[in-house]
């Protein structure tokens, strides 16, 4: 039970700086620059957190099949995934500088919807691996902890930046993230629960997965974000962010 309790805790953690980030995108104008910056930052904390923490941990638990198998079908799922909400309306549901190119309800009919789908797509994976990391040891990865965290802010700063300049509502915005931080937190029970009685190639495999799935999302929301808003020092930030996850992995 107490592992359990562990894993709610850190994923509703990770899972509420998306609301922290959704409150200050909407209620501050912050430049696309500055949003450009903070995702930038957020997915170098990924990219180091996925290479030396979830790609290593599955490579040393279920050795180089399961890894690369898993990645590769983890990178596939959320391609599919995306390609479907895409048509439904949600391809730039992270993107502040697209707000045009993104239809409310009245022309896409469903596309609310999609856009909830598509934030629980992005942040299931994030979350499962923070319970995951329990397993190991019986205490949290708090550089996962903290790569999840660093990244959902700039994640929901972004995506509610481009609502409310889409028109959407207060009601609208802050319910979608609070329900993807909720799912943040069971998907992190989940990840401890369900995936904890599975043998350690299996294991290796779902957390092989779910980093293929950020590696993926990191490719198709938070880097082109970045590099459309981008100014002279996006690549230092980003290095900066990936600097900043590495030395956590080897404090």
């Amino acid at each position: 039970m107490g592992g359990t309790i562990e894993a709610a805790l850190w994923g509703f953690v990770s899972g509420s700086a998306l609301l922290l980030g959704a409150l200050v995108g909407y209620g501050v104008r912050v430049p696309r620059w500055g949003v450009a910056s903070v995702m930038a930052f957020g997915a170098g904390v990924l990219v180091s957190a996925v290479s030396f923490e979830l790609m290593a941990e599955a490579y040393d638990q279920g050795g180089l099949p399961p890894a690369a198998i898993g990645a590769a079908a983890g990178a596939a799922a959320y391609t599919a995934g995306n390609v479907l909400l895409a048509r439904r309306g949600a391809r730039h549901r992270k993107r502040s500088g697209y707000v045009r190119e993104q239809p409310s309800e009245p022309q896409v009919a469903g596309s609310g919807m999609a856009l909830a789908l598509g934030a629980l797509l992005d942040g299931v994976p994030e979350s499962a691996v923070i319970g995951v990391s329990l397993l190991d040891g019986g205490s949290v990865s708090m550089v996962t902890v903290v790569a999840v965290f660093i990244s959902n802010l700039p994640e929901g700063l972004s995506s509610s930046a481009g609502m409310r300049r889409a028109g959407r509502g207060k009601g609208y915005v802050f319910g979608v993230w609070g329900a993807i931080a909720a799912a943040s937190t069971v998907s992190a029970v989940l990840g401890y629960t369900v995936v904890g009685g599975l043998p350690d190639g299996v294991v290796a495999a779902v957390t092989a997965v779910a980093a293929g799935a950020i590696l993926a999302m990191i490719a198709d929301t938070m880097i082109p974000e970045a590099v459309e808003r981008a100014h002279l020092a996006i690549g230092l930030i980003l290095v900066g962010g990936f600097l900043v996850s590495f030395a956590l992995s080897n404090a």
